[in-house]
């Protein structure tokens, strides 16, 4: 049963928080501070829009959690999170863009009560949520303390998916699986592009029979003609034109979870260049679904496409995914492992990767990529059911 009003049992957060105290255990750290706003619902539950503002969780090594943030936002924090009441504090307004105070004093004052004020604390500096001014003010406030480098450590701990949260995903999938069929089905010359998009939210949103729509950490990608040889631009009110490509670069949500899905199309008759590409394109994603399985290594699955690009004579560079889950603005990507040449993360059962091989070429792009699940035999299993092929509407 989920624990309180959060959407996992406790046993699954009890998984959880074990995984990351043998992390900071292994660190050397007596205390860790979490503030991405996705290791902090991977480890309470706690999901609001807040994260404008300072917030974060203190991770002990014994005992709950301790949601920390604004005090209006505290009481999101009982409504979403498994702990205790007491273990969901917040402070007072005047510290919200103050120019004579800042929110890091009322953490610190709460890192001493616990008797934490000499201790060896974690923070997680290389984070959108974690600003200079966050950590220079608690360095001063806590100046007996050692704050020290925690950038992704609990990101690691979520590369291997639960049952749990595997099943969310599938249900993202089915979610992705809609908006992207609603992206190619609508796409026509004259339509607005604002009004697909428009489309393309309402079928994310409204969700698939019983499972509702979450927001997407990234917003609907769909570059057309000139503007998708750029790889994250997103709309805007101009009509689609006949002989230009429009890849679509989306997701379902499902409680926070995500299943990408890309696919591209053409109105028109594609260009020999393009349908070249697109073959190869095919080919290498199956060469790379084949590769991604436990026990071989990311690179593995980047060089497995690649071989099959240069067969073709095309060169690409860059990496070609990344882990996905639990996610929220502004990437629904998880910062730890990449399918790329120069990483040699090992794959194993459970992980979950956005597998992207995308082409942005001269005057065109084209994105098909999958959700994919590595299996604990066999190759990855691509978690959305969309036919893999450039459509083309004439």
């Amino acid at each position: 049963m989920p624990a309180g009003n959060a959407p996992f049992s406790l046993a699954e957060y009890d998984r959880r928080l074990a995984k990351t105290r043998v992390a900071m255990a292994e660190a050397g750290l007596d205390v860790l501070f979490v503030t991405d706003p996705s290791n902090q619902a991977w480890l309470t539950g706690y999901d609001g829009w807040s994260f404008y503002v300072h917030q974060g969780v203190i991770v002990p090594m014994h005992g709950e959690p301790i949601w920390w943030g604004r005090l209006m936002d505290a009481f999101g924090g009982i409504r979403t999170c498994w702990m205790a009441e007491e273990n969901i504090i917040g402070y007072a307004d005047h510290y919200v863009q103050s120019t004579v105070r800042h929110p890091m004093q009322d953490l610190a004052g709460h890192f001493k009560r616990l008797g934490y004020d000499s201790a060896r604390i974690g923070v997680e500096m290389e984070n959108y949520y974690y600003s200079a001014k966050a950590h220079a003010v608690l360095s001063q406030e806590l100046s007996g303390a050692t704050l020290v480098d925690a950038t992704a450590l609990v990101n690691w701990q979520r590369l291997i998916k639960s049952s749990e949260e595997i099943s969310f995903i599938r249900k993202a999938a089915r979610i992705s699986e809609k908006v992207i069929h609603t992206a190619i089905e609508r796409a026509e010359p004259g339509l607005r592009k604002n009004e697909l998009v428009a489309d393309i939210y309402h079928a994310g949103i409204i969700g698939v029979e019983d499972d509702w729509g979450d927001y997407p950490a990234i917003v609907p990608l769909t570059p057309s003609g000139l503007d998708a040889t750029a790889a994250h631009l997103t709309w805007n009110g101009d009509a689609m034109r006949a002989g230009e490509a429009t890849f679509f670069e989306l997701s379902g949500c499902y409680r926070r979870y995500h299943a990408p899905l890309c696919r591209t199309v053409f109105l028109g008759t594609p260009p020999a260049d393009m349908l070249n590409a697109e073959q190869a394109q095919l080919e290498g994603i199956a060469a790379g679904l084949e590769a991604a399985r436990a026990g071989n290594r990311t690179c593995d699955v980047a060089n497995a496409f690649l071989d099959v690009l240069t067969k073709y004579g095309i060169t690409r560079k860059g990496r070609m995914g990344y882990p996905i889950g639990l996610s929220y603005p502004p990437d629904w990507g998880e910062r730890t492992a990449s399918i790329r040449t120069e990483d040699e993360t090992i794959l194993e059962p459970g992980m979950t990767f956005h597998f992207m091989p995308a082409l942005w070429m001269d005057s065109w792009g084209l994105e098909t990529t999958e959700t994919i699940l590595i299996t604990e035999d066999g190759p990855a299993e691509a978690l959305c059911d969309v036919e893999r092929k450039l459509f083309v509407k004439t």
